[in-house]
Order: C-alpha cells, then structure tokens, then sequence
C-alpha cells in the first residue's frame, strides 16, 4: 500500500494513469479512497461510458473529501495527457471553456484522480454541440415527500412519454429524488427540447392529481418538481453510475421499470454497484437504440399555449428570454406577498450545516414550527462561479400573523 504523498501507476487499454495520493479518504464513514473510486469507474466503465461517455462533462471536485466544499471547473487541467480529449463549449454568458470528453475506461480513472466523484455531462455529443440528444426528466421531491410518490411520479412520467412515442430509462439520483433520461433524435435545438420538458411537466401535473408539480418556484411547489430547466443549455446533471457526495457513497442507479416500484436508493452504493453490475449488467444497454422525436410534445407544447400556458421562469444566471414571464418569485411581487412571506432562517457552506441551522432554528421559535408543512421548508442550493454553498428559507404562508417573526437581512455567501 502507497504511503501518503506517494503515487500509483495504472496502465488501462495501453494508457498509463497516475492516481496520487491514492489512499486520500473521499468518505470518511466507509473510509472510501480515492483509489476506490478509481477501481469503482473502472468496473463500471461500459455503463458510466454509455452515459457520460463522448459528451463534454463539468468537473465537480472533492480534492479533500465530502466533509469540505467541493469546486466546479468547467476547464479541463492544463496539464493533462495528450490522449484526454476536450472539446470548446460556449455558454450562455458568452464565455467558453475546454471541456473534457471522456471516452475509455482509462479518462474515468484520470477523471477519478482529480478527485471528481460525479460525473457531469452535457446533454450532447462532442460531435454536434447544438443539437442535444437526450432529454432529462428530473423528479426532485420538496421536503416532506417520500420516496414512494417519487416511484409514482416516475411510473406516471413514464406512461406519458410513452404517449407520446417516448422511452424513458429511469436511474435513481444517488440523493432523494429519480431521473428519467430519454434519447432522442439530434434535430432539435436547446430551447426547443427545453419546450418539450417543459410540455412534459405539466401534463404530468396535469393528471398527478396532487403528486407532481411544473411550478419553478419553490414556495410554490407541493409534491415532486418535474425540473424542466434541467433542459436549458449549460444545465448539466450526474449521469448513470455517477458517484454522489453522501455519507453512504450512493451512487446514480440504473434501473428496470420492473425494478422501480421495489427499488431503495440506499441500496445501491459505490461498494454495492460493482458487484451488481458485475451480475446483470448495465440496465440501460438499450438505451441508444431507444431515439424517438419530440414532435408529439412540441404539439402539445403548441396546444398549451394557445390556452394561455406560455413558457415557465427559467433560470436565474440565463438572459431574459422572448416570451418568458416576469422573473419575479412570488413572494416579491406585491399583489402576492402577503400570500407568500418568505424569511431565511439558515446558510452553511454545505446542506448539512444548513439543516443544523434550520433545527436551532425550530428549536428558538417552536410556536412558529408548529404551524410549518413539509412544504413551507426551501432549500436552496447556491451557487458561486466556482463553488456552492446552501440557505433555508422558511414560508410563513401557514403561520398565523400576530406570531410571524420579522424578516431578516438577504442571505450572504458563507465565508
């Protein structure tokens, strides 16, 4: 076993990688390695290629483990091997960046050497970067909803694609919520798939009764947010087998529909995943012959708008867009704010710290916790050009107004 400060060579398909420091503990719980996460992307390599492999991916850093803020590089290391390909992204800010393309077993373990635990790619291929040809549905429940509606809000998102001539392949996310990854043809740009995930959410809404929701608002939310701007361009989310920054190392599990309704995210973790695959395979081997059109859901996008359902809030960093609604959350806009009053009761430079803050929170004002719903607690993940910190925001819409704290000052970034 290398010493610390020392370094070890593997040699993978004829490509030599160095992993230094290898025995950098990642996770302090399983005492997870930096050398197990190589071994891991290397035993899952055909199934983490086939999600994020030919695509440009953003690089999400954890050089000192998951106990520390991790970093987002969208520039490949300058010194890299010549056989790491990259390809120039150019953003909606106007900015570009050389992206890393990985595309052999050999780019996850040099991947793995940087500390990168997820993998994050773009939703197209480095061969035409306009054209995406994957559409991402993402089941992110609001707090207080359990893993069983996202399973039903899953089942439910499937039969609607499928109305629409559509497959999706559904993975757990490695956190609490699912992702439904569709392939689809290559003849459409961002914002006309962004229309189409869009079009999806809400005719998931539309007959979730209750179970799902479209809206971008978080105080707004009530079930599980069908996160259509996961589709915008520059959205990037982990892919397949992506490793995730929680005690337990879970990792993003492909799965059969078949498995979905039985399926435990806990179950499947970066020391559990190997052994699976090693016995069944990569659950979405037949996913790239899977590609259907989006036309079905631009048309039904088409007949949304014309009963009054224009487009949605997209997300704050990107430029006004033709058509799009005021960019107001409710709760600021005056004719609401009485409906919908908002105070921030928490940041810490991870949820963790975060939530802590929340529960000294409740504790100070337990006549006001009270009166609170799963709902009414925001979480929101903030995020700098190269790091992420997070807040908690309470909505005071369920607590009666002689008892309502006053608001405080606007959340500040952490030091």
């Amino acid at each position: 076993m290398p010493s610390a400060g020392e370094s070890t060579t593997r040699t993978i398909d004829g490509y030599e990688v160095t992993i230094s420091n290898p025995d950098k503990v990642l996770f302090p719980k399983p005492k997870y390695t930096k050398l197990d996460l190589a071994n891991y992307y290397l035993a899952v390599s055909d199934g983490a290629l086939r999600g994020a492999g030919g695509r440009p991916n953003m690089l999400v850093r954890f050089p000192n483990g998951i106990t520390v803020p991790s970093f987002y590089q969208k520039r490949a290391p300058e010194s890299r091997p010549p056989w790491i390909e990259v390809v120039t992204l150019r953003f909606p800010s106007g900015r570009t960046a050389d992206e890393v393309v990985p595309r052999t077993p050999a780019s996850l373990v040099w991947l793995a050497n940087l500390a990168c635990l997820e993998l994050h790619p773009h939703p197209v291929r480095a061969e035409d970067l306009d054209h995406p040809d994957e559409l991402r549905v993402d089941l992110d429940p609001v707090p207080g909803i359990k893993w069983p509606q996202v399973r039903q809000v899953a089942q439910l998102a499937r039969v609607v694609l499928a109305d629409f001539g559509l497959v999706g392949w559904p993975k757990t996310s490695g956190s609490r919520g699912m992702h439904l990854f569709v392939r689809i043809e290559r003849r459409w740009g961002f914002d006309e798939v962004r229309r189409s995930a869009l079009a999806l959410a809400r005719e998931v809404e539309r007959r979730g009764n209750g179970l799902a929701t479209s809206k971008w608002w978080k105080e707004e939310r009530q079930g599980v947010f069908v996160d259509y701007n996961q589709n915008a361009k520059d959205r990037t989310v982990a892919s397949a087998y992506s490793v995730r920054p929680v005690p337990d190392a879970r990792v993003s599990a492909p799965l059969s529909w078949d498995e979905v309704d039985d399926a435990d995210p806990e179950d499947f973790t970066l020391g559990t995943m190997p052994q699976r695959f090693a016995k069944i395979g990569d659950r979405h081997a037949g996913m790239d012959e899977s590609a259907g059109s989006l036309e079905g859901l631009l048309d039904l996008s088409a007949r949304q708008e014309k009963e009054g359902q224009g487009d949605a809030p997209w997300p704050p960093h990107y430029r006004k867009q033709p058509g799009e609604p005021p960019r107001v959350q409710p709760s600021k806009s005056r004719a609401r704010a009485e409906k919908y009053p908002l105070i921030e009761v928490s940041t810490g430079k991870d949820k963790k710290e975060a939530l802590a803050g929340l529960a000294r929170w409740k504790k100070r004002h337990a006549r006001i916790a009270k009166h609170l719903e799963p709902a009414d607690v925001l979480v929101d993940q903030m995020r700098g050009r190269s790091s992420a910190w997070y807040r908690i925001r309470i909505n005071l819409q369920h607590v009666p107004e002689k008892i309502r704290p006053r608001t405080p000052s606007p959340a500040r970034k952490p030091e």
